[in-house]
């Protein structure tokens, strides 16, 4: 199936290198093969690639070159410098990898002004109804039931689903974390994982975790830098205009994988918003250039909206997930009065009719989810 990066990798890659990232199994490999009818692949994790690789005899007379997982070469970027400030382009070049790239961005030699980033996300309502025909409502009921990575969806399988999660998992934390950090205790992260998947949409209290897992909180915090950085979690933090303030505070965390949340129908939904959330506003970044983050509202009367979408400083939407409710929430109000720019919607997994009272809109989640757009 095509993906939505595909035009914009396409225009991009005649002018610059190109980073493609994501989570493990994403599609990252299959969307590069199908940017060019003509290309040469190579993956470091292969013995014989990486010979061609560090000898530098890959075929030049090809439009594309791909080069997966790059970043587990020592001074890859220096190398893949040298590459493209020697030679030029064509044939572009695309390096792909299953952690975030900007992780070996910082530091040593620098790509500045020779590159432009792609995250790529797991499938979306708006996606799959875009590219697989399916209704709003159908993609959602299976993004809820299997997960947005592409294998399983597509499979539609539980028995499937459950097989690939497994593997995913043991590979991302047996693999690709070793490749990334020196972790001794592999055990106590599995455990954090699982903590984390039965805590979706809580905030996540560093304190609590490091009790449960007899270790400090300056640990916990690594780990969890460490799964952000193999994109099976992302963060949202509370919003505060003291953008110091906002990082400090304890963040909820969501995975990339719906399908792998242990709590209930609510969680899952949730979970699925941040997903579609996170997609669009890492689109806008890579893209548009802009600034874009997502955060979540709480007070001191302890009043909170799930989502609050902020582009380039400015609060653009709130929003408020429910799976059954139809009484709006009184939050979205409260806050609305604050934050006038962010229209408020509630966004209701089980809606019979759409309505409205005052600024804040109420729609149901398919809709909402296939129509989402910054």
């Amino acid at each position: 199936m095509k993906r939505y990066l595909d035009s914009y990798i396409k225009e991009d890659m005649r002018q610059k290198i190109v980073l493609l990232s994501g989570p493990r199994q994403v599609g990252k490999t299959t969307l590069a093969k199908q940017i060019s009818p003509k290309f040469t692949y190579l993956n470091f994790d292969a013995s014989s690639h990486r010979k061609i690789i560090k000898a530098e005899e890959w075929d030049r007379d090809v439009p594309l070159v791909i080069f997966d997982e790059l970043h587990k070469m020592t001074n890859w970027k220096s190398w893949i410098k040298g590459v493209y400030d020697t030679e030029g382009i064509p044939p572009a070049l695309l390096v792909t990898g299953s952690a975030r790239l900007d992780t070996y961005k910082k530091g040593g030699e620098s790509l500045a002004g020779r590159f432009f980033p792609f995250r790529l996300h797991p499938l979306t309502v708006k996606e799959i109804c875009l590219y697989l025909n399916e209704s709003p409502e159908d993609a959602l009921a299976n993004i809820l039931r299997f997960g947005g990575f592409p294998e399983p969806y597509l499979k539609k399988s539980e028995t499937f689903a459950k097989r690939w999660r497994r593997i995913h998992s043991d590979t991302i934390i047996r693999e690709d974390l070793l490749d990334l950090e020196r972790v001794r205790d592999i055990k106590s992260i599995e455990i954090m994982i699982d903590l984390l998947r039965d805590r979706v949409g809580s905030t996540t209290s560093y304190a609590s975790l490091a009790n449960d897992l007899q270790v400090s909180i300056h640990t916990v915090k690594h780990w969890l830098q460490i799964l952000e950085n193999l994109y099976m979690i992302f963060p949202v933090r509370p919003y505060h205009k003291n953008i110091t303030r906002s990082i400090l505070k304890e963040a909820k965390y969501f995975l990339y994988d719906t399908a792998a949340v242990n709590g209930d129908l609510g969680a899952r939904l949730e979970n699925s918003v941040a997903c579609a959330l996170m997609r669009e506003l890492h689109f806008l970044e890579d893209t548009k250039g802009c600034r874009a983050s997502l955060h979540y509202l709480l007070d001191k009367d302890k009043r909170e909206v799930d989502f609050l979408v902020v582009i380039d400083n400015k609060p653009i939407q709130m929003i408020e997930v429910k799976v059954g409710d139809d009484n709006f929430s009184a939050p979205l109000f409260r806050f609305s009065e604050f934050l006038p720019s962010a229209k408020p919607v509630q966004v209701v997994l089980h809606l019979k009719q759409k309505k409205s009272k005052g600024r804040v809109r109420m729609v149901s989640a398919a809709q909402f989810l296939k129509e989402l757009s910054y």
